[in-house]
């Protein structure tokens, strides 16, 4: 089995040894003292050794082990060290890597540049005032050089018994002396040089991990100056954390064990994310989005990819085994509309943790102090959604507009099926400092220009209530066009049983009496009105513009050729075939063969076609009624009964099989 050895004397080195340990991959790593035994547990595939080595150690140490590689993870200012393992590494044939926290650049304004302590103190010496020297208590003797040093110089070093008695011998104690482990935080740095009084910082260029940008923001809140002590060989070349992480990925065929996180941030404004996001947010290795949403990751200096495809946000991560804490950031909240569902299949094989967010309709409901629980919500943002309808049967409809377009067109939509009595809010860059919020009627707000992030509420007062199957006859748009009347078309919708989402296609639409109720009954699908007759067309249009049925879809032209670029059916009615019912029935069948078919027929000629047909072609569940409707006309003080023509009604199912018999 595979092995690596890490010379693990800094916090980059540490977190290397877990990452393997995690990766279940066996792991050596060396710390020089029982403190840093203290900070690096071993167990599992981690063996941990504490003492310090020479060249001649480390060389017998690496025979013995025999590791794929060498990983020097020491300080940046320990050279003799890392000079001992990189010979060591030569002289026993085993691969040397150099984890090296990179540099982070400052300007000269902030510091005085020297090339050691012994330079720091000499021009300290010539220096007044207080000074927080957190440079170690290796080198802490050099100090004294300066005059008064014991009121002057207080010594940040490590709360180790050791450290504490190297201090001691040299005279720092009591307020002198700070025992802690860091790195720290800006806001303890500052505290920490206002209490002192520091005139004066003196720090190594320690990079990231070692807190160095806390360190420099710390001073110059507090007042101090900086002397920074340069890195002992600035040409150095080495790999940062994450880059060796991905070097020995390869090396040893890892298959990184991750946790990908979806993490709702609302709509996008500072304010607008959970502290649960925000944590997680903190805590990535990896930060993914789109555009706006990674503002944030990268002011927190957070390796990023932009993207929302979720299979090339899977090619991505599986190319970058070195990051284990995934972020996917996504707006709003993860269960509304976002990528969540797609990027839970691509990384099924993975640890998902979801976190919420605060959805926009919840957010633009807050705003409005309107309860939300009764709101019918849509996106219109590169979905084709039946908004008219929803407004028709809803008080309450939430939509994502798509675009400052997308307000416009949906505002001359309203308009266009009669909702002028509409209220109409858009919510413009809802959560961020320009958050602006307008309301209006459908006609009030046409022609206004809105911010491309933006979502609408609309307030129906009057929302329809009534079930839809079995509207009057006279309800409809007649002319001279046949038409499937009230009892028979009743009978036809039941025994076509559409669902909610159904794609139906009324063939020989006529005035369209079948396919305004069909549409009415799909309100999440969509019904096409295939129709020759340039008459019947406009009746059609009229009727769709009457009832609201904006997902009904006039198609003028001749059944089967004009059924041939539609989309497959679920549910197809024939009110009139002209002559072409069976190739009306298999194109039908071959575009889903599980389609559910129901014709009329009045004449005899088309009943016994139609008998044919399901006998011949590949259904099930044949049925054949024959419905009378007699309807009582005034004739005088008294009531006749009227007949009207017998009409069959024929029902099917495909068998699966789908094509011809």
């Amino acid at each position: 089995m595979s092995s690596v050895v890490i010379f693990a004397g800094t916090t980059e080195g540490r977190e290397l040894a877990e990452f393997l340990a995690r990766q279940e991959v066996r792991a050596h790593a060396f710390v020089a003292t029982e403190y840093g035994e203290t900070l690096l547990r071993g167990g599992g595939s981690l063996t941990v050794h504490q003492g310090r080595l020479d060249e001649k150690q480390m060389e017998e140490t690496l025979r013995e082990l025999k590791p794929e590689a060498a990983v020097d993870a020491t300080h940046p200012y320990a050279a003799v060290v890392s000079g001992n393992i990189r010979r060591a590494a030569q002289a026993a044939g085993i691969r040397y890597i150099r984890l090296l926290r990179a540099e982070e650049a400052v300007s000269e304004e902030d510091c005085v540049c020297v090339d050691s302590v012994e330079e720091a103190a000499v021009f300290l010496a010539g220096t007044e005032g207080k000074i927080l020297a957190a440079t170690g208590s290796k080198e802490l003797a050099k100090y004294t050089a300066i005059p008064g040093y014991r009121e002057r110089v207080t010594a940040r070093v490590l709360s180790t018994a050791e450290a504490v008695a190297a201090c001691e011998k040299l005279g720092f104690r009591g307020k002198n002396l700070i025992c802690m482990q860091g790195p720290f935080s800006e806001e303890l740095n500052t505290a920490l040089l206002r209490q002192i009084g520091a005139r004066w910082l003196v720090t190594k260029e320690s990079g990231k991990e070692g807190g160095f940008g806390e360190k420099i923001r710390a001073a110059k809140k507090a007042g101090a100056r900086v002397v920074l002590i340069g890195r002992p060989d600035p040409a150095e070349e080495g790999a940062d954390g994450f880059a060796v992480r991905r070097l020995l990925c390869g090396l040893l065929k890892i298959r990184t064990k991750r946790e990908i996180t979806l993490a709702g941030i609302g709509m996008g404004g500072e304010g607008a994310m959970t502290e649960e996001a925000r944590q997680a947010l903190n805590e990535a290795e990896l930060v993914i989005g789109s555009g706006r949403m990674l503002a944030e990751a990268h002011s927190l200096g957070k390796p990023c990819f932009d993207s929302y495809k979720a299979e090339e946000i899977r090619e991505y991560v599986e190319n970058h085994p070195e990051y284990e804490r995934v972020v996917i950031l996504l707006s709003g909240d993860v269960g509304f509309y976002s990528g969540a569902r797609k990027l839970g299949q691509v990384f099924a094989d993975q640890k998902i943790r979801i976190c919420c967010g605060i959805a926009s309709p919840v957010y633009l409901c807050g705003r409005l102090s309107m309860p939300w629980e009764d709101v019918k919500l849509l996106s219109l943002h590169g979905r084709a959604e039946n908004l008219i309808g929803a407004v028709r049967t809803n008080a309450k409809v939430f939509a994502l507009a798509g675009g400052g377009d997308g307000v416009n067109a949906l505002c001359e939509k309203l308009l266009y099926y009669g909702f002028s009595n509409v209220t109409v809010y858009v919510g413009e860059r809802l959560s961020y400092p320009e958050e602006r919020i307008r309301r209006g009627t459908p006609e009030e707000l046409l022609g206004q220009s809105f911010d491309p992030l933006c979502s609408v509420l609309i307030e129906n007062p009057n929302p329809e209530k009534r079930s839809v199957c079995g509207l009057e006859d006279e309800a409809f748009i007649r002319g001279k066009v046949p038409m499937t009347k009230s009892e028979v078309r009743s009978v036809s919708l039941a025994k076509l049983g559409l669902t909610r989402d159904a794609v139906v296609y009324d063939v020989g639409a006529g005035t369209g009496s079948v396919s305004v109720e069909a549409a009415l009954l799909a309100p999440e699908g969509a019904v096409y009105a295939v129709e020759k007759k340039e008459e019947a067309v406009a009746l059609l249009k009229e009727n769709r513009q009457k009832f609201a049925a904006d997902n009904l879809f006039v198609v003028p032209g001749l059944a089967p050729e004009a059924l041939e670029e539609l989309p497959a059916p679920t549910h197809v009615f024939i009110g009139g075939s002209s002559g072409n019912l069976r190739q009306i029935m298999e194109l039908a069948l071959a575009k889903n063969p599980g389609a559910r078919i129901v014709l009329n027929a009045i004449a005899l000629e088309t009943a016994a076609e139609a008998l044919e047909c399901v006998k011949t072609l590949p259904v099930k569940d044949a049925d054949i009624c024959c419905v009378t409707v007699g309807k009582a006309r005034e004739v005088g003080n008294y009531h006749m009964m009227m007949g009207q023509n017998p009409v069959y009604i024929i029902s099917c199912t495909g068998d699966g099989t789908g094509g011809a018999a």
